[in-house]
């Protein structure tokens, strides 16, 4: 027999693991979508649909139980690159959405008013516009409106912007921009509106006969005697393209869509695929989902009261700082002793001055017995009254050898079970 494959150890697995990674796989911002909170199927579906908004850099198969925890995806946020996490949290009253940036924060707390799935988008639109290809490239991010005062605007903008990788236009390819995710703000009411969207381009001053042939869509040829007719037909001419100018673009390279040649005009637009999300900010942190409040839509408080809640933050620090050092040394106090215990000749443990006291307050008390007997009848009493039988032993007692079985029965030799038997039936 050949002999079997040298196992490798998971660490080195791992190292090789990560240093086979591209670059841009590395250096792409990743994340983690979660949900949290009262169970809802509709919860679900959106966390789903948030994680094809994400795709290719987030974790679209990712499995989560109720007794996982929020540090538990902080800890392998490292090992998977993992720069950011959002995380659907269902109340009782409302729905909120967490966005945090790992792994020290800060944390930014959105109220969900409106969300509608992406299989009901689709539904309603009237044409519809899927592809699997789109999903392997990340989407491009647009924002609106995000210009204004105030500094949580600024961090909201930054925030959603470093969620997708960053675009180099000098060496950025056009083909590989299919999908669009749109971030639009509005000032009157302080919400934000959340869509996705599919990129189609398609070629500008074609007939829809001649774009037909083009895109490489069959035509109906029934009613033409030949090919001249069709293109010629009168009613064939897209006067959709014409009265749209603002959405038509000179190309920079040749796409792989057919008809969209490099210098050449080309119309480009967008069919919606969902979800969508009206949400509002409330509240960000300084940490990770915790820290100090660095802004509140509805609570305002001032100075001293930001003071007061530092010095109590940095006050929790130090004694959870405090307690981790006594863990760290209890810990290695601990494991010295039982090292010391486990070599030849050392330190008689705990547990065996526990038996010397135990003895000791057992022999006591029998002298103490004693004495009260022979003051109260007046003379010696006998050895075997109070006599210690445990001797400061905390062993159980034990059935001497010949009882341990007694329900057992005893074996017989089949010669002597068959010559008893053939006995009994001569007796008969």
């Amino acid at each position: 027999m050949g002999r079997g494959k040298k196992k490798v150890h998971p660490k080195t697995r791992t190292a090789a693991f990560k240093a086979s990674e591209p670059s841009e796989v590395v250096e792409a911002p990743h994340s983690f979508i979660i949900h949290r909170g009262l169970s809802c199927p509709y919860i679900t579906d959106l966390t789903i649909d948030v994680r094809r908004i994400m795709e290719p850099f987030t974790a679209t198969n990712l499995r989560e139980k109720k007794m996982n925890r929020i540090k538990d995806f902080v800890s392998l946020s490292s090992f998977f690159h993992v720069s950011h996490m959002g995380i659907f949290n269902k109340a009782s009253t409302q729905l909120s959405f967490k966005v945090v940036r790992l792994p020290r924060g800060p944390s930014l707390t959105f109220k969900v008013h409106q969300f509608t799935l992406a299989r009901d988008v689709i539904s309603s639109s009237k044409k519809q516009m899927i592809d699997v290809d789109h999903f392997k490239h990340a989407p491009l991010v647009i924002m609106n409106n995000f210009s204004g005062d105030g500094k949580h605007l600024k961090l909201m903008a930054t925030t959603f912007q470093n969620m997708f990788p960053s675009i180099n236009l000098a060496q950025v390819n056009i083909d590989t921009i299919r999908r669009c995710v749109l971030f639009s703000y509005n000032s009157e009411t302080k919400l934000v509106e959340m869509r996705h969207y599919s990129v189609q381009v398609v070629p500008v001053g074609l007939k829809k006969a001649v774009n037909k042939i083009v895109v490489g869509t069959v035509p109906n040829l029934g009613k033409c005697n030949e090919v001249a007719d069709f293109v010629t037909r009168d009613g064939y001419a897209s006067e959709s393209e014409a009265e749209d100018e603002q959405s038509h673009v000179v190309l920079a390279q040749t796409l792989k869509s057919k008809g969209n040649l490099e210098d050449h005009k080309s119309s480009v637009k967008l069919h919606e695929i969902g979800p969508r999300l009206t949400m509002q900010l409330i509240k960000i942190e300084e940490g990770l989902l915790t820290g100090e409040v660095l802004y509140h839509d509805n609570v305002i408080k001032s100075e001293e009261e930001k003071e007061v809640l530092r010095k109590l933050i940095e006050k929790k620090r130090k004694l959870k700082e405090q307690r981790k050092k006594q863990q760290t040394e209890n810990r290695a106090r601990n494991l010295k002793l039982k090292k010391e215990q486990k070599e030849p000749g050392g330190i008689r443990g705990e547990g065996f001055e526990e038996d010397a006291d135990d003895a000791a307050a057992a022999a006591s008390d029998v002298d103490d017995d004693a004495q009260y007997y022979k003051d109260e009848v007046g003379e010696e009493p006998d050895e075997e009254l109070f006599k210690n039988d445990n001797n400061g032993s905390r062993k159980r007692f034990k059935l001497p050898g010949s009882r341990k079985y007694k329900n057992k029965r005893p074996k017989v030799d089949p010669t002597d079970a068959k010559k008893s038997s053939k006995s009994k039936k001569n007796y008969k």
